[in-house]
């Protein structure tokens, strides 16, 4: 297969769960097949960045496309497109040039299938190819808009969310439609998807792990009370999250655990989060590797009441052996089940609970963490990638069967109503 994998924003560090799901995937397909990775971000030219992306994906087009936004400039930048109907959060990555070269490259047979990461490069695509084009959606987005909102306190962004989740909402259902294929991470995303719209072009392929990466830990039990949290603590679900796991669940484990502490470890602590650090809270930021921390945890915890697709960072704890309490959004679209392998509880107390007997009895805790790895040797990263590449070929298939027909048809009948402004 030759491959186009369109990427807004770099792809390096591989340190979000995005990035991470796109990273294993495209490394996969890379060693069995041509692969060009599109890579376009906003700033200065980076071309340290470049050249790393280059080494790891070879023939990788970079493009630099505009000066770094002030947050002042940000902001008259969203007032500017408030009447849109584009949503902001599409419409800052949307670039003329990247729209030209997908205009060029998709129309002349260069590539076997286009792959779009995430919904953020969608509207560079042409309304109009010859080359199959696939949605790889991480996120029903505006289902992520809509719980942002829900749990915002200050008004003025309360307004601003619930404003975008209607943009996006709107955006999303017709620009589902546009793309021959579509792949979710999860059951529960394709059915969203699906009631939206209507179309049975959607696919699921599961979240991974890298198991290689923790094979080679010895597993060891936890030697203290230590409760972990793990992910980017500038984004405003993770904020949420512990935040409301400080203030709400922490007292109540602290009052039947004493000796019991609290660690949050994450890239770029937002200053609400820094706020959080006391005796018994630890904000760690940017780790070398979060493995060293997740050998030490007895209990980690994803208290997430925002969000949406699949958190990898379940996985890699259950990859290492350790116990899990997760609300149900936080554990959303993964193959866990309550009391199996993993721990849900959307109520504070049951969540208090939950880490309380897990740090209090040991052959239950034991029992989970044998359980969670038995759950999650399931779903290596070359296995999943390689549903991936046979849900590629499949498509390109059913294109050259039908003559591309199949994806002409959804365009034609999505056509007058995608006029964005």
């Amino acid at each position: 297969m030759r491959i186009l994998w369109v990427k807004a924003s770099k792809l390096l560090p591989v340190h979000t769960g995005g990035r991470i799901r796109s990273y294993n995937i495209l490394k996969h397909l890379a060693a069995h097949h041509t692969v060009t990775l599109l890579s376009y971000y906003r700033g200065r030219r980076d071309e340290d960045y470049e050249r790393e992306i280059e080494k790891q994906f070879p023939g990788t087009i970079a493009v630099c496309t505009g000066a770094p936004e002030t947050p002042i400039k940000l902001g008259l930048s969203y007032l500017r497109r408030f009447p849109s109907r584009v949503p902001f959060a599409v419409a800052k990555f949307t670039a003329p040039e990247v729209q030209r070269l997908l205009a060029k490259n998709l129309t002349n047979h260069r590539y076997d299938i286009a792959v779009c990461d995430f919904l953020a490069p969608s509207l560079n695509f042409p309304r109009a190819a010859a080359t199959p084009t696939v949605l790889f959606q991480h996120n029903v987005e505006s289902a992520l808009w809509q719980r942002q909102a829900d749990h915002e306190h200050a008004f003025i962004r309360r307004l601003a969310f619930r404003w975008e989740a209607v943009r996006m909402f709107t955006y999303e259902l017709k620009t589902i439609g546009r793309f021959d294929h579509v792949v979710a991470v999860s059951e529960i995303d394709r059915k969203q998807m699906q009631s939206m719209v209507g179309h049975s072009n959607i696919s699921v392929v599961r979240t991974g792990v890298d198991l290689q990466q923790f094979r080679s830990f010895t597993p060891s039990e936890a030697t203290a009370p230590l409760v972990m949290f793990v992910g980017s603590m500038d984004w405003g679900a993770n904020i949420d999250g512990v935040e409301y796991f400080c203030s709400e669940i922490w007292p109540r484990i602290k009052a039947a655990v004493p000796a019991a502490c609290f660690r949050i470890v994450g890239r770029n602590p937002h200053p609400r989060v820094k706020r959080l650090a006391s005796r018994e809270i630890e904000v760690t930021g940017e780790v070398p590797s979060v493995i060293d921390h997740l050998r030490e945890a007895a209990v980690f915890v994803v208290p997430l009441r925002v969000g949406g697709g699949t958190r990898l960072k379940i996985f890699e704890a259950m990859a290492m052996r350790r116990a899990v309490v997760s609300t149900s959004i936080g554990a959303e679209g993964l193959d866990v089940c309550h009391g199996r392998d993993i721990l849900l509880a959307d109520a504070v107390e049951g969540f208090a609970d939950a880490v309380i007997a897990l740090l209090c009895d040991r052959s239950l805790s034991r029992r989970l963490e044998e359980a969670a790895y038995e759950t999650v040797a399931r779903y290596d990263w070359p296995v999943v990638a390689s549903q991936f590449e046979d849900l590629l070929i499949r498509i390109i298939r059913d294109s050259r069967a039908s003559g591309g027909v199949q994806g002409s048809t959804v365009r034609v009948v999505s056509e007058g109503t995608c006029d964005y402004g």
